[in-house]
């Protein structure tokens, strides 16, 4: 919504919407699984706009029965978030803005694909969260971040999106790369608990690697 210039027109947002900053400031009317239908009325928005998959149905079709204007948002693909700046923009009459961030994003992602397409391929092990450990397959979004930069996630073949994974699956796909969703660049338990492999190719004494958890989870421009 920010990336497409229509920040001054989102009135409410759900915890975890942390981005922009500014987003920060606006009314919280719930989160993943519940709506506070309530304050939502308060906030008298003309459009809706979930996440297909990350938001249970019931809930979408709740606001739908209140007459609110539900518009879904299901990235698929990385060029998918491109298509949505685009469709927001049009949505909230913003679409110079909206067109010329999509068109930045598409080509930045070309100018990655381009760059790393001679690149030696590293097997990667991306970890969501640990006790018990979640990945990525190859249908999410962040498994084609993965590919794009040069990589091949080792739990791409499982079913669903966001698989749970056994530490002894991990240490038999022996990746050459863990990376993990991180709230910090900095060491931390997640860190700690991967050392104690360190004759894993995975695991020299300065891996895995922390990745910023809002910046590689959210389906948008960064």
């Amino acid at each position: 919504v920010y990336a497409a210039g229509a920040g001054e027109q989102l009135v409410g947002v759900v915890d975890y919407s942390d981005f922009a900053a500014a987003a920060q400031a606006l009314p919280l009317i719930g989160d993943t699984f519940r709506i506070d239908y309530e304050s939502l009325r308060r906030l008298r928005p003309d459009i809706v706009l979930p996440w297909e998959s990350g938001n249970p149905a019931a809930i979408v079709q709740r606001l739908r029965d209140l007459g609110y204007r539900v518009v879904t948002l299901e990235p698929q693909v990385l060029e998918d978030v491109a298509d949505h700046i685009e469709l927001i923009g049009e949505l909230a009459q913003t679409s110079a803005t909206a067109v010329q961030a999509a068109a930045v994003f598409r080509t930045e992602l070309a100018a990655l694909r381009e760059h790393y397409q001679e690149s030696a391929m590293r097997r990667v092990f991306f970890q969501i969260s640990a006790d018990p450990y979640f990945s990525v397959s190859g249908q999410h979004f962040i498994s084609q971040v993965i590919e794009l930069c040069g990589g091949e996630n080792v739990f791409a073949e499982l079913p669903g999106l966001a698989p749970a994974v056994t530490l002894e699956s991990i240490i038999t796909a022996d990746p050459d790369v863990i990376i993990a969703a991180s709230d910090s660049d900095a060491d931390d338990d997640w860190q700690e608990s991967w050392r104690k492999w360190g004759s894993r190719r995975a695991v020299p004494s300065t891996a895995p690697y922390g990745a910023d958890r809002g910046a590689l989870t959210r389906a948008g421009p960064g």
